[in-house]
């Protein structure tokens, strides 16, 4: 039995997203119809390519020899269309990138219109998701992320380093005692991270302060940024986003500075794809270009 790509791309979306309705939100088909398809390739193969439950669809051991050709078949035919296209008009089609929300509110907005201004035939899309982006299913084309990844087939690239301080609205800080120490910071409402949905121990800031308890909390970073700007407490900011927040103001900047970096995380796989290549080095560029900017401004 010959399988063609369209049955392996179907395949793919639902080994990916481990469900019918994921698939076909990727594929823009109708789950049934997913699921018809998918049942016509296992008959045809003899062989169940999926485990079915209430939890979704698990690959079983004949699906999971096939994922890997699907792959290297999905990888051939993104190399043949790139030949096609050629390198001399500038980059086209779709690129996603999955990043941390502070990242993707306050960083790539800027760079990546800058990008597409260059390359009017390339589509970019901006995933920001509270959690580690999955390359290997295929979230995003390209990740950005607070750590270096030690597991999977990735390449990892330390994209650039930026600040974050403590921080709060100069109408709280009228509002209550002056904070010249740290041991003024004890009795105040702060704002930060849900504890137990922090998914990266870099994003873990108020540990370094010793506290425990957060009185306003949220797993995105836009929710917290925008609770400091309407005086609701002090919280840990990105250096970079400070200018977006006019109103706000670091508190004890010498004292509480700290450091962290990005990372640019790619599938091993793709590292012969010269549109990703050149997007990467764009992206590298912008980013650096970008920070470097706005942390002039605070």
């Amino acid at each position: 039995m010959r399988s063609n790509w369209d049955d392996l791309r179907i395949f793919l979306a639902v080994a990916r997203g481990d469900s019918l309705s994921g698939a076909g939100r990727v594929l823009r088909m109708d789950p049934a119809t997913v699921g018809r398809r998918v049942a016509r390739l296992e008959e045809a193969l003899g062989q169940p390519l999926f485990a079915k439950s209430p939890q979704g669809y698990a690959l079983t051991e004949a699906g999971a020899r096939l994922m890997s050709h699907a792959e290297e078949a999905e990888q051939a035919l993104g190399q043949g269309a790139e030949a096609v296209r050629g390198t001399g008009e500038g980059m086209s089609g779709q690129i996603r990138i999955g990043a941390p929300d502070g990242c993707a509110n306050f960083l790539l907005p800027q760079v990546c219109a800058e990008i597409g201004a260059q390359n009017p035939d390339l589509e970019i899309q901006i995933v920001a998701l509270p959690r580690i982006v999955n390359l290997s299913r295929r979230e995003a084309d390209i990740a950005i992320g607070v750590s270096a990844p030690t597991a999977g087939r990735l390449v990892v690239q330390k994209l650039t380093d930026y600040r974050l301080h403590l921080a709060a609205s100069e109408g709280y800080l009228a509002q209550h005692p002056p904070i010249r120490t740290r041991a003024d910071l004890k009795g105040h409402r702060f704002v930060g991270y849900i504890p137990d949905m922090i998914f990266d121990k870099e994003l873990d800031y108020l540990a370094d302060l010793g506290l425990e308890r957060v009185g306003l909390a949220s797993n995105s970073v836009s929710v917290q940024f925008h609770w400091l700007r309407q005086g609701a407490g002090l919280g840990i900011v990105h250096d970079f986003a400070l200018p977006a927040g006019p109103g706000l103001r670091k508190v004890l900047p010498d004292d509480v500075a700290l450091s962290r970096s990005f990372y640019l995380i790619r599938h091993a796989d793709d590292r012969r794809l010269g549109r990703l290549n050149t997007f990467a080095q764009a992206l590298h560029q912008g980013v650096r270009r970008e920070l470097t900017r706005l942390e002039g401004m605070t």
